[in-house]
């Protein structure tokens, strides 16, 4: 039944989408160009509310949760599990006062309305995965920007979603290059559950009446720990939050 739900409400949500893109690219170029960062930064939050609130055409629900009290005044690396891609918005519209950049492939930066744009002049890394070189100057600069600015960053240690939600092992190189030009930085991992459950069938028909939660875990201080212990730990609270035995 939500199958079927699906192939009739699927179009409704997938063209709010689309031209919410559409109507941001300009305003984004204008904020960007005329008004600078902040303002750029105010019009894709408020994308990315927008692009959340779709999923409610198809009756999901996105539930997230912070119980946690993170500093504004330090950098942040968000470690989350990675499901889908419509993981990304409620990050970036949840955590938007920690200013939270991504690490995305260069292959984006081209051709998507809005989102090329933002992966373009909004302060994360595009990396190419076939020059290792250019990509770690690139998440080296993104961590120099991070402790300049107190930006934060959402890593997905994955590196690659899960189809299943099962969470997969993490890599630890991206987060071991920014944390070594932020090394003040505070890890914090995030739980992703059932975003996945959304796109089980492909981009048609998306999935109905399917409650999805984003929950904030307790931070982990990095101190003198070796970062491939920290980032187990952040991969073990995240498993043990999702049900899934560490």
């Amino acid at each position: 039944m939500k199958k079927f739900l699906g192939y009739i409400l699927s179009p409704i949500a997938i063209v709010a989408f689309l031209l919410l893109l559409c109507i941001f690219q300009p305003i984004q170029w204008i904020s960007y160009r005329f008004f600078g960062y902040k303002a750029h930064k105010s019009a894709v939050d408020l994308l990315n509310l927008l692009l959340t609130s779709t999923v409610y055409f198809l009756g999901n629900t996105v539930t997230f949760i912070n119980k946690q009290n993170l500093p504004v005044n330090r950098p942040i690396i968000f470690l989350a599990n990675h499901q889908s891609m419509l993981d990304i918005p409620p990050l970036i519209w949840y955590l938007r006062k920690y200013h939270a950049k991504f690490i995305s492939k260069i292959e984006l930066t081209k051709g998507i309305p809005s989102i090329s744009y933002n992966l373009k002049y909004g302060g994360g890394a595009n990396i190419n995965r076939k020059d290792s070189r250019q990509s770690l100057m690139e998440m080296s600069k993104m961590g120099i920007r991070m402790k300049e600015n107190n930006w934060s960053a959402v890593i997905f240690p994955e590196g690659t979603r899960s189809k299943t939600g099962q969470v997969k092992t993490f890599q630890v190189g991206g987060i071991a290059i920014i944390l070594k030009k932020c090394p003040d930085a505070l890890l914090v991992p995030i739980a992703i559950k059932d975003s996945w459950k959304m796109i089980r069938y492909g981009l048609y028909p998306l999935n109905t009446f399917t409650p999805m939660t984003w929950k904030v875990l307790e931070p982990i201080e990095p101190g003198k720990t070796p970062v491939e212990e920290l980032v187990a730990e952040a991969e073990n609270k995240i498993k043990e939050a999702l049900g899934q035995t560490p």
